[in-house]
């Protein structure tokens, strides 16, 4: 369920978050944010804020986590979507570039090791798309000169949620994050895998063996004809995968 600020799922009732600082056993430091089911510790250094605390004490089941694929995809949607809502007049200037070079620097990868909610979580991913928005909604607040956690400023659903969904950003998530590692990844191994078999096909093309057919010789074939068979499959399988990109 969303209106026109976001999805309204993680912060029920519109309950703005307040915060205080209190010092650990052995002098780390925490802050308290408070959210609709009251206070909640969350370590001074982080940038997530209390639904991920809450998200990683819900789910601890397999201590994976998604991957940088997912978070740089997660941050292209929140920087897209406050360039949209700049344009639109519905995010004021200071704030919308705030966050458009918070969710730059996630895209970078700087802030990785922020993303800590299992990879195995309900809510259709809901946890996970707070998560960015409260790493991105802090280091806005760092970038603009606040303290993290003065949602009262920058709010990771008023702000970086912005006419967002987790049941849109998620999926459109997977299907980026999939594009992104198919065209840096993957199809840069496969030709260079057409490349090698296409050359050791000629190579080989001189070395006659048996073909095999249903676990029997069968009649002659060259080395080189065998991998030419092998070089075929991968260039119609590369010809597959660039037709998906188009459906993705």
């Amino acid at each position: 369920m969303y209106d026109k600020f976001g999805d309204i799922g993680s912060y029920r009732n519109r309950t703005r978050l307040k915060r205080s600082f209190k010092t650990v056993v052995g002098g780390g430091h925490i802050r308290l944010e408070k959210d609709t089911f009251g206070e909640i510790e969350v370590p001074e250094d982080a940038y997530y804020g209390p639904q991920t605390v809450r998200a990683i004490n819900n789910f601890r089941v397999s201590r994976q986590r998604l991957p940088p694929s997912f978070i740089r995809a997660q941050a292209a949607i929140k920087l897209a979507s406050a360039s949209a809502n700049l344009e639109a007049g519905k995010l004021e200037p200071e704030i919308a570039k705030a966050i458009i070079s918070a969710a730059s620097e996630v895209r970078e990868g700087k802030f990785d090791d922020q993303f800590v909610v299992d990879v195995f979580q309900s809510g259709a991913g809901t946890s996970q798309n707070m998560n960015a928005n409260e790493v991105i909604t802090n280091r806005a607040l760092e970038i603009r000169g606040y303290e993290k956690g003065r949602y009262d400023i920058i709010h990771p659903n008023d702000h970086v949620n912005m006419s967002q969904s987790s049941n849109d950003t998620t999926h459109t998530a997977i299907h980026i994050a999939a594009v992104e590692t198919m065209n840096a990844e993957l199809m840069p191994a496969l030709v260079d895998m057409l490349m090698i078999f296409s050359e050791k096909s000629a190579e080989f093309m001189d070395i006659v063996k048996p073909g095999r057919t249903h676990l029997q010789d069968a009649v002659p074939v060259t080395l080189g004809q065998e991998y030419s068979g092998y070089a075929r499959m991968l260039e119609l399988g590369i010809k597959r995968l660039e037709r998906s990109v188009v459906g993705l």
